[in-house]
This record gives C-alpha cells, structure tokens and sequence, in this order.
C-alpha cells in the first residue's frame, strides 16, 4: 500500500512502525473470511482491510479520530484472526493499538462511554477492587431484568458466588516436588484471581508436580492488557513496567526458565512488552528479556516433556477444546493444549469455525453486547455439534463468556492436566 507522510511526521517512532504496516498491505482482502465483525455485520469498514484505510487516511492527514473511525475500531475485537490469514505480514496488532492510543488523545467521547471505560480500567485491574465491583453486581443481580445494554451484560458476565481470595496469589514461593527440573514465575492475572482462583492453584500443583519451582513475584500486577486496548497506553505501560523489574528482580536472583501464563490474552501482551518499550533507553532491554522469557504455560509443559500418561477416568470423556484468539492467532499456539490434553487420556475434538472470536475479548463483551452476543451464540452452536463432556480451554474470558452458553462444564486445561497427574477432580465437574 503507498503511503503519503511526511519526513515530519515519520520521526514519530508510532507513525514510523504504522508506515510500515501499512505498506506491508497488498489490498488481497484476505483478512475479511476470517474477521468475526465482518462475518456478522458484512460491512467492509467492520473488517480489517476497512480499517486499515480509515486509519490510514486519518494518520496521513494528521486529523484527530472522527465518530466513523470510532465506531469501526470499537468493534474489532482484536482477535488477530487477520494475522493469521494474512499472507504479507501485516502486523494489524500494532496498528489497531496505535489506532486506539490516537482515539483517546483525539477524540471525545460521550460522557457515559468515558465513565464506563474509566471505572473498567479502574477495576478490573485490580483484584481487590474488582472484588469490590463483583460483590456490587451480585447484590445488583436480582434487578438484572430492569438493565438493558452494557450495564445488563456486565450483570449476566458477573460470577454468582465469590469465594476468599486464593493464598496462591500471594508473592512467594512453591518449592519442586522431587527433583527440581526449573524455575518458572507464574503470571498471577488479575480479573482471573478473584473470579476464577482454581486455575492458579491447578496450575501450582501440576508445575511443582511435574518438579518445577514457582515463583509469584513481589510487585507484579496486571499485564496491562485491559488499558492498553482502551488506548491507555500511559497506564498499560506503567503496569507492565512494574512487572518486568518483579521478574527480573526474581530472575537475577534465582534464575528464570520462563514467565509462565495461563490467560492467553496476558500471554499476548506480555510476548508484546519487547515492542511497547522499543523507544524507551530505559526498559528497551529489559522488555526485551521478559518477552523472550514469557511462555503459555501449555508451551513450557510441552518444552519440559512431561511423562503425563493416560489416566483411567479420562478414557470416556469427550473435550471440546476452545482456542482463544489470543492463543491460536496472538501467540500462535495451536497443537500444544490438544496435545496435552490426548497425552492425558482425553478424546479431544475441535468445533468448526475454530479461528472465530467467541466475543469476550477483554471487554469487547461488556462494550460491545451485541456483537459479542451474536458471536457467543455462534460458538456456543457450534461446540454443541460435538457433544462434549467438557469443554476446555485456555483463557478465563472465553470460560467466562462461554459458560452460560454451552450445555457443559467449562474448565481450564490445566485444571485437566492437574486431575490426570494426581491433582482434585475440577470442581465444574463435579
């Protein structure tokens, strides 16, 4: 694609990687087959190719973002199915980010939708907080039927039961069974602490199982993910910031193997830590070195070669495994969870239309109701084509968006895993 910015403009680094990406382009379309919003809505402009030209014409023209350039990025989920199909490269990731950092800067938006993203960005982050919100909407939640839109969607997404924070999330140190093999820090999340504390804990277990010493770091918080796609990009990087000196603090001390993360869509932003610092003296290498160190956790099991055998219980269970976006299309793991999980014993199939986003994302669900809505319905109808016992997968937002939907009890991977190497039966399946 031929571009038209000026020497001016291309001495910002964000204009001069955005020139980049975009002369990568070759118009071929590609991208559109496998875009959620276009599959739904049939809009070009709700595709990647039509927002690739919206926001080409508005960093050429220096122009602050417009209603039209708005509406169309608010939709893409940043599944980064695109990147998958694309056959040239285009790092639609990168753009759409910088896309949104120039929304925030330019654009004003209507006084409900800035109050809503502030209290997300607020919130979710935090555990405690988060806390705090979820209790809100549990005592909200008989009222649900009197809620329409965004303020009913979060009511529906919000758990029924919050139990005591997990003693796993707090900073310390869980010692290998047997021989030690590694030494691995765990990426607690944030959202996932309070609303789905199992997933760390199976986690813990299997690792020092499998002999591998795991740390949860001093100072680490949230990835930073959630802001980041709000294009708060000043917060995103404070709190990745605050994790990369956590780990290199652990790294320098005791060594690390590898950063490992069981939500997906954290995986995703912290591999992108190297890229977000690129520009910063400071941190440039230290980003860097955590992103070559982050792994998801189904990539570092498969690294160790576990000796995970075929355990009784699970020769009759049928697992439809999900492949969160962030997985399959943002780190590109596909064949590691499913062959995890056969390795246990599990009949593992996959539904069709593998590569559609099932509408979580982050808070694509509560900011986009609708379309999330459509797109859960679709996955939910077509993981019902497989019968499953369970359903699997590797990102609490997709659990959390798909848990209500389907006729089966959601769980982690590592939750299986964790049962097929000695650990407790998921509580799901009980």
């Amino acid at each position: 694609m031929q571009t038209h910015f000026t020497l001016a403009q291309l001495a910002d680094p964000d204009i001069s990687a955005t020139n980049d990406i975009l002369r990568a382009c070759v118009h071929c379309g590609f991208c559109t087959a496998t875009c959620p919003t276009y599959v739904t809505l049939g809009d070009e402009l709700d595709s990647p190719r039509g927002r690739i030209y919206l926001m080409k014409q508005m960093f050429e023209a220096d122009a602050p973002a417009t209603e039209e350039v708005v509406t169309h990025i608010d939709r893409c989920l940043s599944c980064l199915s695109c990147m998958t199909t694309c056959p040239s490269g285009v790092h639609y990731q990168h753009l759409v980010d910088h896309g949104r950092k120039h929304i925030e800067e330019t654009y004003t938006r209507p006084f409900m939708d800035r109050m809503l993203r502030s209290v997300l960005a607020w919130s979710i982050p935090y555990p405690l907080r988060f806390r705090v919100m979820l209790a809100g909407a549990l005592m909200a939640r008989p009222f649900r039927g009197l809620f329409r839109g965004r303020m009913r969607a979060m009511l529906d997404l919000a758990p029924t039961d919050l139990g005591p924070p997990s003693p796993v999330d707090k900073p310390q140190v869980f010692a290998a069974g047997g021989e030690r093999k590694g030494r691995v820090a765990l990426l607690n999340g944030c959202a996932q602490t309070v609303i789905a504390p199992q997933i760390n804990e199976s986690t813990v277990r299997l690792l020092t199982r499998l002999g591998v010493e795991v740390v949860v770091a001093e100072g680490m918080g949230c990835c930073g993910s959630l802001v980041h796609h709000m294009g708060k990009t000043d917060q995103s990087h404070a709190q990745a910031a605050a994790n990369i000196d956590a780990w290199l603090r652990e790294a320098d001390r005791g060594g690390l193997d590898a950063i490992v993360i069981n939500t997906s869509g954290c995986g995703t932003q912290v591999k992108d830590y190297g890229f977000m610092f690129r520009e910063d003296a400071a941190y440039a290498e230290k980003a860097a070195r955590v992103s070559a160190l982050a792994k998801d956790v189904s990539e570092y099991l498969v690294d160790l070669n576990p000796d995970i055998a075929a355990f009784d219980e699970a020769a009759d269970l049928k697992v439809t495994y999900h492949s969160a976006c962030s997985l399959q299309h943002g780190q590109q793991v596909r064949i590691p969870p499913k062959a995890l999980l056969a390795a246990a014993g599990f009949t593992v199939s996959e539904p069709l239309e593998g590569h559609l986003c099932c509408g979580s994302a982050g808070t694509y669900n509560i900011m986009q109701p609708e379309l999330a809505g459509e797109l859960r319905d679709r996955k939910a109808a077509n993981i019902a084509k497989t019968a499953p016992d369970i359903l699997a997968a590797g990102n609490v937002g997709c659990m959390t968006q798909l848990a209500g939907a389907v006729d089966a009890p959601v769980v982690h991977m590592v939750e299986l895993l964790d049962w097929a190497t000695g650990g407790p039966k998921p509580k799901a399946l009980n």
